[in-house]
């Protein structure tokens, strides 16, 4: 990989009396955290070369974008709000995990909220802007996407595979069952699902059920042949981790059956590198489009004191997926956090 080149590259440089090149996207190596105290991280690398960021605020009342042109700069980029919740009724409360896609010629935000007097009356919503800019434009509210029934609901992601868009989200069960699980529906256009919708993943697993019943923070990635799908579980303190899911490319998705299930978690806690709760991801790739890319939050402490969700400093944080021959990406563990290099 390029990072094993970079120091005889250095060398040579020196020894003509020049400097080494900043470390770019493409290097297997990120200065993180990339943002800090945004969790939830949501990124786009945009045919306009730019990569677009939003994640959820410790503040939990506003939704922001920024964006710049390599990873490594998205921690200085300028933080543009563009929504800020309600004072009273809906989306008034818990401003959760935005996410910004571009469908249609138009873009969408998806995101999750509660009630200004029922904080954890939490549904999806939706914003749309028609610009060509999502920092200009109009963010235009189309309301709650509905589900189909009724329930503590949040998290969701779309994607389009075989020319069929899918939206898959977090929500508890029609029957109020313990705990939350994933599905997933066809959609029909952006703001609007197909039933019926079919239950992907519950958590089911001891890991999966520390602190809470956990499956949450669907993120699709279509590779080698598979779609592949990561959750994260659990509480929101040091027992976060990641699963993973996957299904062929040519499969039907909305068969459960065609979906296998990771009996462990593909990230979690490192004492080693000194992270905690990694969770939450999006994918993305370097700037070439060569290098599968996994940004995710987490702490770099393992303590916490009081409720986890009050707990501002989940950082976004970046690396580099390994794959192997059999197609499969291997995560690792979360990488030590890393200062830029100074030039």
């Amino acid at each position: 990989m390029k990072s094993h080149a970079l120091p005889i590259l250095c060398m040579l440089l020196a020894l003509a009396g020049c400097q080494a090149p900043a470390a770019s996207d493409d290097d297997a190596g990120f200065a993180n955290p990339l943002v800090r105290q945004r969790a939830d991280p949501h990124v786009i690398l945009h045919p306009d070369g730019w990569y677009y960021f939003t994640a959820t605020v410790p503040e939990y009342d506003r939704i922001e974008l920024r964006r710049a042109r390599s990873l490594a700069e998205l921690g200085k980029a300028e933080a543009r709000v563009v929504w800020r919740k309600h004072a009273s009724g809906e989306m008034g409360a818990h401003i959760w995990a935005p996410e910004l896609h571009r469908i249609d010629g138009k873009w969408y935000l998806y995101f999750s909220a509660g009630r200004a007097d029922k904080v954890w009356e939490i549904r999806l919503y939706v914003l749309e802007n028609s610009a060509e800019n999502p920092f200009e434009g109009e963010w235009i509210e189309r309301g709650q996407l509905k589900t189909g029934w009724e329930s503590f609901a949040l998290d969701a992601t779309t994607f389009a595979h075989r020319g069929q868009r899918y939206l898959s989200w977090t929500q508890v069960a029609p029957d109020g069952s313990k705990g939350t699980n994933i599905y997933l529906a066809r959609m029909d256009g952006p703001l609007a699902i197909r039933q019926p919708a079919v239950l992907l993943t519950r958590p089911e697993h001891a890991w999966e059920r520390i602190g809470h019943w956990v499956n949450e923070a669907p993120a699709v990635l279509v590779k080698h042949g598979r779609v592949l799908m990561t959750y994260s579980a659990s509480a929101t303190d040091a027992n976060y981790a990641l699963g993973l899911l996957w299904a062929q490319e040519d499969a039907d998705l909305l068969d459960p059956d065609a979906w296998t299930k990771s009996p462990q978690p593909v990230l979690r806690s490192s004492e080693k590198t000194g992270q905690y709760g990694p969770g939450h991801n999006s994918f993305t790739t370097s700037r070439d489009g060569k290098t599968d890319i996994l940004v995710y939050h987490a702490r770099d402490y393992r303590d916490i004191v009081g409720e986890p969700l009050r707990d501002p400093n989940r950082h976004t944080r970046a690396k580099a997926i390994i794959w192997r021959d059999d197609g499969m990406p291997d995560f690792g563990e979360p990488v030590a956090d890393r200062e830029a290099a100074k030039q």
